[in-house]
């Protein structure tokens, strides 16, 4: 147990005295490191005072640069400067040279003004006393004129105003009659113009409406048995009704297209046969043209002998009858010719029985008025003169040839029987419904003459009636007078004549009403 406890303290005292070399050797050791801590802080410290000596003294020497350069840039600059002002006072003392120049001849201009403003004054002075003394001569002269005339200053002012005057008028009227004639010709040339336009916009139109017929199919398979083996069924339909046979996608039907009415109707009839027969083949086909062309004959023939009968006319040659059938044919803006024939010769008789004139020669002349219509597709001219030469051709009185020939005044009229189927045929033709007219285009005409009725000064109200064929004008009364409503109505006439196209004739009526009012208490 003792030796435990001293073998335990024995432990304790070694231990002891390890601790406390071990604590020496520490302290040296901090000491030697303090010591050399100490000597590099000094080195340090020494080495800082060096460097920031260095550092003083290149700072030092870069300033001196620094002024060394700036007062050499400032001497410079002070030099430039110099240079500069001493430039600027050399041209400030060539302008004041300059100036001193011009100021001395300035001085001497205004010497030589002040010199010629003199003399201009005693000029002007010296004019006027001549002025003076020549108005004095002009007067004398003027009373000894007057006393040789006997005319005083104010009558010898009013003749000559009135010779004037006078001679005004009568220049203008030769420049109005000079300017008519130019407005005339340059109205003819326009009319020409629009309705060459009118023509070429409405042809294609107007082609594809009255040139074709159209003939229903049963059926689809119609149409191949029509055009046959390698087309030889329509080449012979064509060649024997002189027809061209339009076969389009238009299902159960087929287009004749011709120009000569007689021949598209001539066509028309044979293909409905052949169609309702079945056999169609070349023989067939050109026996069958041969009857239509019979039948249609005939058809003429009948139509213009109910015509004459219809109208009471008598003794007309065979041909004149057989033209006067074809007109059946024929259309003049969707208006049947031969019905319009009709139409016109009933107006004219009735007109002739009332001015006492034979009643029968004006229904014929009438009648075969628009004769030439039917040979217009083969016979190159007017209608109206081909049928003055038909009706002379075949007999008819001179009267009936001057009246077919007449009725559109392309020759001179020697009989009234010329005007009166010229009215006849303008009657006909423009009632209303007679012709067909688009409904836009009507429209259109009749605000045409309204706005052309209104763009003179004066007109308050203007109104198209009688469907287009008359112009009624409302005038200002205290505007227009009675004189100025009759050239109104004539300057409306011509601006209508000369701006627009249209069939027939158009009247203008001004209207000019003056109302006074007053009550009886």
């Amino acid at each position: 147990m003792l030796l435990d406890i001293g073998l335990v303290l024995l432990g304790i005292a070694l231990s002891g005295v390890v601790f406390y070399f071990a604590m020496q050797s520490r302290r040296q050791i901090e000491a030697v490191e303090a010591q050399a801590a100490a000597g590099d802080a000094q080195r340090i410290v020494d080495e800082a005072k060096s460097r920031s000596e260095l550092l003083i003294k290149e700072a030092e020497l870069k300033a001196k640069d620094l002024m060394v350069g700036a007062r050499a840039d400032a001497e410079r600059e002070l030099r430039e400067r110099r240079r500069e002002l001493t430039a600027l006072e050399g041209k400030l003392q060539a302008r004041e040279e300059t100036f001193e120049k011009r100021q001395e001849a300035f001085e001497r201009r205004e010497v030589e003004l002040n010199r010629r403003d003199q003399t201009v004054r005693n000029r002007e002075k010296a004019i006027g006393d001549k002025e003076a003394e020549h108005q004095a001569l002009i007067d004398e002269a003027r009373g000894r004129l007057e006393a040789v005339a006997g005319l005083t200053r104010e009558e010898a002012k009013r003749t000559l105003i009135e010779e004037m005057v006078g001679q005004a008028r009568h220049e203008s009227a030769r420049h109005i009659r000079v300017v008519e004639e130019e407005a005339r010709e340059e109205a003819d040339r326009r009319a020409k113009r629009i309705i060459s336009i009118a023509i070429e916009r409405l042809a294609g139109e107007f082609v594809a409406e009255r040139t074709v017929s159209v003939i229903a199919l049963p059926t689809d398979e119609m149409k191949g048995r029509i055009i046959g083996r390698e087309g030889r069924n329509i080449r012979a339909i064509e060649a024997a009704t002189g027809v061209d046979i339009i076969i389009d996608d238009t299902p159960e039907a087929v287009v004749i297209s011709c120009h000569n009415p007689i021949r598209r109707e001539i066509a028309r009839v044979a293909l409905e046969r052949l169609i309702s027969d079945g056999r169609i083949h070349p023989g067939r086909i050109e026996e069958v043209v041969r009857k239509a062309e019979q039948d249609v004959e005939e058809s003429i023939k009948e139509a213009g002998q109910r015509a004459l009968i219809e109208v009471g006319v008598h003794g007309v040659h065979p041909e004149l009858t057989k033209l006067l059938g074809m007109l059946k044919y024929r259309y003049s803006y969707a208006q049947n010719v031969l019905m319009h024939s009709i139409e016109a010769a009933f107006i004219c008789g009735a007109m002739a029985a009332e001015l006492g004139l034979n009643e029968k020669q004006a229904r014929r002349a009438a009648l075969l008025h628009d004769i030439g219509k039917a040979l217009t597709h083969e016979v190159e001219g007017s209608h109206a003169l081909i049928g003055g030469e038909l009706a002379r051709k075949y007999g008819e009185s001179a009267k009936i040839v001057n009246a077919i020939a007449a009725h559109h005044e392309e020759v001179k009229a020697e009989t009234i029987l010329a005007p009166l189927v010229d009215a006849a045929d303008a009657l006909s033709g423009a009632r209303p419904g007679a012709r067909r007219e688009v409904l836009e285009s009507y429209v259109k005409r009749l605000e045409d003459l309204e706005t052309i009725a209104k763009s003179f000064k004066g007109v308050d109200k203007c109104f198209a009636v009688q469907a287009g064929r008359e112009m009624r004008v409302i005038v200002e009364p205290n505007q227009v007078s009675d004189e100025d409503a009759t050239m109104l109505a004539r300057d409306v006439a011509r601006k209508i004549e000369t701006d627009m196209t249209y069939p027939g004739q158009i009247r203008v009526t001004v209207i000019r009403e003056t109302r006074a009012t007053e009550l009886a208490k």
